[in-house]
């Protein structure tokens, strides 16, 4: 017999959570099982989720296939009529000990209800399984989960429900249960993270789960958080960012657009200065920080000079990584039924922020060689400094070690060392 094997597509959310079901299997014993984690953000990554499905029904034949993930969550019956699928389980299900039991039972392969995919809107506990971190060198932390906000481009919210958050005690002994296992960085995830606590008694606050944390977890030596919406940073995460060093200088921002209009029209809660005075505070608070950010190219009613404004906002804010996404329509979303770009021009506009976003990393490389950075190695060739940047070495080194090294050079791509 075979364990199930595994494909997750998407977000690090969506990879810590195959993690946790990888081990609700392997308690219920299930053998001889093909899982898809889909994602749901773009409609070319449901295209791609039914690609995979394609792939690995006919690599495994004979294996049932079970779909998951927030595509399978706002899709159900999409996938459900692939006959290649055999179940389709939600992202509630999916962290449930008892769902990976029923899909063991000897008869679940032929039975007549496919799909097992509940209301999310109607989950209220807390953010799901909790494993003791994955891979070899960082340990990612799911902190939160479900968003509040309804930004009129994303499907995400339909997929992951409200928000709610682990209970800073719980997130506290997990992550000294990780730094006695070894691991040298935590990241802390989520599908909203700037929310986290505002479910929880006394309304607390982001900020004050990371000072909670260097304070009650003092021999972790590195904590990283992942994306934020930089207009939900709150005091004590401004003064983490200044007085606390075990908090890499690194922050992904969600800023989807550097246009006001466009801003307006996604339902977004920041205009462009905000995002700018943001980053410039931070900055001022940390010299040297970097910053990431997710912007959409080509979103409902875009014009060239709208566009104009994101391209310039790589330059206003610092940004040095970027995630550019094509404007993809995801039925349901009130984006969805706006005047829309037409597809060329939306393309051409996601190459050029790409292009922007590679002179900015470009200029990044070059500041960085010949500075002695603080590597934490992820193989034996290969590791990020604490802005995130990565680096490959010139020789093996012990993997999930912090080490001093000097960059000696780049390649366009990341640093060498």
């Amino acid at each position: 017999m075979n364990p199930p094997v595994f494909a997750t597509l998407g977000c690090r959310l969506n990879a810590y959570e195959t993690e946790a079901m990888r081990e609700l299997s392997a308690a219920a014993g299930l053998e001889n099982a093909v899982i898809v984690n889909t994602c749901a953000v773009t409609a070319e990554a449901v295209r791609k989720a039914k690609q995979e499905i394609r792939r690995l029904a006919r690599e495994n034949p004979g294996a049932p296939v079970i779909v998951t993930g927030c595509a399978a969550q706002t899709e159900p019956e999409t996938f459900a009529g692939m006959p290649e699928v055999t179940r389709v389980i939600g992202n509630h299900e999916k962290m449930q000990a008892e769902t990976w039991q029923s899909l063991r039972a000897p008869d679940f392969i032929g039975a007549t209800e496919r799909v097992m995919v509940d209301d999310i809107m109607s989950v209220r506990e807390t953010a799901g399984h909790l494993i003791d971190g994955f891979g070899r060198h960082r340990a990612y932390v799911q902190v939160q989960n479900g968003c509040d906000h309804r930004c009129t481009f994303c499907i995400i919210p339909y997929g992951r429900g409200n928000s709610r958050s682990v209970p800073a005690g719980v997130v506290i002994e997990q992550i000294k249960r990780l730094v006695d296992r070894g691991f040298n960085e935590v990241v802390l995830t989520g599908v909203d993270l700037t929310s986290w606590g505002a479910d929880l008694p006394g309304e607390p606050r982001l900020g004050d789960l990371v000072m909670r944390i260097l304070r009650l977890v003092p021999d972790l030596p590195r904590l990283r958080i992942s994306s934020i919406d930089s207009i939900e940073a709150d005091d004590n995460l401004m003064l983490a960012i200044a007085t606390e060093p075990r908090l890499m200088p690194h922050l992904h921002l969600s800023l989807q657009a550097g246009d006001d209009m466009i801003l307006k029209r996604m339902k977004r809660r920041h205009l462009r200065d905000d995002a700018i005075r943001f980053c410039e505070e931070a900055r001022r608070l940390r010299p040297g920080i970097l910053f990431g950010a997710d912007i959409i190219a080509g979103f409902p009613t875009e014009t060239e000079a709208m566009f104009e404004n994101s391209l310039k906002l790589v330059d206003d804010c610092g940004l040095t990584f970027l995630h550019v996404f094509p404007y993809s329509a995801r039925q349901g979303t009130p984006a969805a039924r706006m005047p829309r770009v037409p597809g060329p021009a939306i393309k051409d506009r996601a190459a050029r922020l790409r292009a922007k976003g590679q002179e900015a990393l470009r200029r990044h490389l070059e500041s960085e060689v010949g500075q002695e950075r603080v590597i934490l190695t992820e193989g034996p060739r290969a590791g990020r400094t604490e802005y995130f940047t990565e680096v490959a070495f010139d020789r093996d080194m012990p993997e999930g070690t912090i080490l001093k090294l000097r960059i000696s050079g780049q390649d366009g791509a990341r640093l060498q060392a």
